[in-house]
């Protein structure tokens, strides 16, 4: 029953680099353990610029090189996510403070920052946009593998607060 399905959106800020990773590392990390029909995952931008676009093609190489499904198209954050989604992930400080003006009071959703859960403690997951290779990229898919697995293994523990 879908109702019962735990759900996570990822964040960033034009949905075409770092959220979209984090999505398909996050669904690929819950179908290896055998528990992808347990989540609805999804990814969307605090800004609105690249809507309907695919993500950038150097997120799409990343995620092709480490075997990572990915077929979605950008999307803008809407007021209504923070009451279908547990969980709100923001990959840097900016989107943490872009989450908590939008967030509506009392909603469902807990904002965390994703990179809150690597456990070597690279807490941002910095937007390789801008960048003239695509090393920003891996180094998103490998804070993105961390961070997963981290956030599962505090979740199963109770501790995600």
């Amino acid at each position: 029953m879908s109702s019962d399905k735990k759900k996570a959106l990822f964040i960033c800020l034009g949905n075409i680099c770092r959220s979209p990773i984090a999505e398909g590392v996050f669904q690929k990390t819950v179908n290896d353990l055998g528990k992808g029909s347990e989540w609805e995952i999804d990814s969307a931008a605090i800004g609105g610029w690249h809507v309907g676009n695919p993500p950038d093609w150097r997120a799409l190489d990343t995620m092709k090189k480490h075997n990572v499904p990915y077929d979605n198209c950008a999307r803008q954050l809407e007021h209504e996510d923070f009451n279908k989604y547990d969980y709100i992930f923001g990959m840097d400080d900016e989107n943490m403070r872009s989450l908590s003006t939008k967030a509506t009071k009392g909603c469902k959703a807990k904002c965390l920052l994703f990179g809150s859960f690597d456990p070597e403690g690279d807490r941002i997951i910095r937007d390789p946009y801008y960048d003239s290779d695509a090393l920003g990229f891996e180094k998103c898919y490998q804070q993105s593998v961390r961070c997963s697995k981290g956030f599962l293994e505090a979740l199963e523990k109770g501790s995600v607060q």
